[in-house]
């Protein structure tokens, strides 16, 4: 029974290949000039590898936040009425809500108009709904700062984001005016609807568009300020005589009120081809469907192409430092040339001086993505802490919420993408250990070591 070579174990790499490889990643004093270089290489591809991952998982926050705050106040389909006057709108609402998928519905009244304090005024968007319709929007719900939705369809007065709040100068309780061009007709020409409401609520859902710009009502205070109604003759009723009272011609008439569109939210987001025809077939009525894609396509595609541009260039910045393994290998292989000449003559093949290198080129690499995979994921995790103790301490705002319309820096790490990035970083550093440990596998022993 023979014994297994002194130089080869088991496996893909020897005892003496580690040994050797170890050995040349440990500085000596003639060799430190080779060691800061290999050094400033791990530092490189930690660096790299850090930022694609601290980057990454920001964006994936960036998206996430977005679309789970617009996703949570707009539907994932919003119908419109085409033609009729969309009376039936609780009806239709009801048969939404019955289709297999389908989570919940709301009807609104939406439009837009001016609103004024004693302190400023800006445009806005209003909104009419039920209490029962909010309450189907738990974002919007429990983002209440001030005040409540108590009495809410019983009471005139509107909810308001924080930030338009601030704008305003309002509190609970205060007046807001709200004008819109749209008011009654007289001989003249149309009239500005001008009206006054307290403020009831003071909302904060965390998104700058939204709690700047939208202004909730009581979905009937709505639709009596954008006059959404019709007095209609009741059925069987004869047509009030010019000389008839008031009340004769209230008992005459009844109102029907109107709404703009509905909202629908479906289980999933993404089916949302697969859920239009049979939205369409429950409402019993002309209507068209936008889904939550087709709204927000551009912005949505931009992102998308932004996370593969940032990505693609980042990934110079391990792929430069991949480079640097080489320009380090190439250096150690020239001082060590005379080392390969007497392993060769000891009986080194070819192959296994080029492992020996191409271990120290990976493990270099391999080094480096794991301290930036360690600092990467550090930072990713509390990258709003640090962006709040960065600006508390320089006294700057880095990512104001008016540029990025979040109010806090979000973060999601993707362990996909976490893992593409080291599996990348891993390559790279192998691919870049092969023409230095090729080139010292041709060494010839003997024209190494004629001048030794």
């Amino acid at each position: 029974m023979t014994s297994a070579s002194p130089t080869r174990a088991p496996g893909p790499f020897s005892r003496f290949e580690w040994l050797v490889a170890g050995r040349y990643l440990r500085a000596r004093r003639r060799d430190a000039f080779i060691s800061v270089i290999s050094a400033l290489t791990m530092i490189g591809i930690a660096l790299g590898v850090a930022t694609l991952i601290v980057v990454m998982s920001v964006m994936n926050g960036f998206r996430d936040e977005l679309l789970g705050k617009i996703l949570g106040l707009n539907g994932h389909f919003t119908g419109f009425p085409i033609e009729e006057v969309f009376h039936d709108y609780e009806a239709v609402r009801d048969r939404l809500e019955g289709v297999d998928g389908v989570i919940a519905a709301t009807a609104f009244v939406e439009g837009q108009a001016l609103v004024t304090s004693q302190y400023a005024s800006s445009g806005v968007n209003i909104r009419g709904m039920s209490i029962g319709d909010i309450e189907k929007l738990p974002l919007l719900y429990s983002s209440v700062l001030y005040g409540g939705w108590d009495d809410w369809d019983n009471l005139e007065g509107v909810a308001i984001g924080s930030r338009l709040a601030g704008q305003l100068g309002l509190g609970i309780g205060d007046p807001i005016t709200i004008v819109t061009p749209n008011g009654p007709q007289t001989p003249f020409g149309s009239t500005p609807q001008i009206r006054s409401y307290p403020v009831n609520a003071i909302f904060d859902v965390g998104m700058v568009e939204f709690d700047s710009l939208f202004v909730y009502m009581p979905i009937r205070a709505a639709q009596v300020y954008f006059r959404l109604y019709e007095d209609r003759l009741r059925d069987g009723v004869a047509q009030p005589d010019l000389m008839a009272s008031d009340e004769e011609i209230d008992a005459a008439y009844e109102r029907v009120y109107t709404a703009t569109a509905v909202e629908v939210f479906v289980a999933d987001p993404d089916a949302t081809a697969r859920m239009q025809l049979p939205l369409e077939q429950a409402t019993g009525r002309p209507m068209v469907f936008t889904d939550w894609k087709q709204r927000n396509q551009t912005f949505f595609s931009a992102l998308q192409v932004e996370r593969v541009v940032m990505f693609t260039i980042l990934s110079m910045i391990v792929l430069v430092a991949a480079f640097n393994i080489i320009s380090s290998l190439v250096m150690l292989v020239k001082d060590k040339s005379s080392d390969i000449a007497v392993l060769r003559t000891m009986g080194a093949t070819r192959s296994s001086i080029m492992r020996i290198f191409c271990i120290t080129g990976t493990a270099i690499g391999f080094i480096g993505t794991i301290a930036g995979f360690v600092l990467g994921v550090v930072l990713a995790l509390n990258a709003e802490a640090i962006r709040a103790w960065v600006s508390n301490t320089l006294g700057i705002a880095l990512f104001p919420p008016e540029v990025f319309l979040l109010s806090s820096l979000p973060s999601r790490v993707d362990p996909v993408e976490v893992s593409v990035v080291l599996v990348m970083a891993l390559a790279l550093s192998f691919l870049a250990t092969l023409y230095p440990a090729w080139r010292a596998a041709q060494y010839d022993p003997v024209e190494a070591l004629r001048y030794e």
